[in-house]
């Protein structure tokens, strides 16, 4: 399995999403009180996810 740069964005891209679903989750279910906060981040994290997503190919 070869690392290009396109597959290396791929699952950077990837694991950020993953990242950013779990911290959404957590913040919502194990955390209510700073659930605001764990989203904010979340959010943060899914939206980077997408920029790596649309950079793959173009670099």
């Amino acid at each position: 399995m070869s690392l290009n740069k396109n597959s290396i964005f791929a699952w950077a891209s990837f694991i950020l999403t993953l990242l950013g679903i779990a911290l959404i989750l957590l913040g919502v279910l194990k955390y209510p009180d700073y659930a605001i906060g764990f989203s904010i981040v979340g959010v943060g994290f899914i939206a980077i996810g997408w920029a790596f997503n649309a950079l793959k190919g173009r670099i």
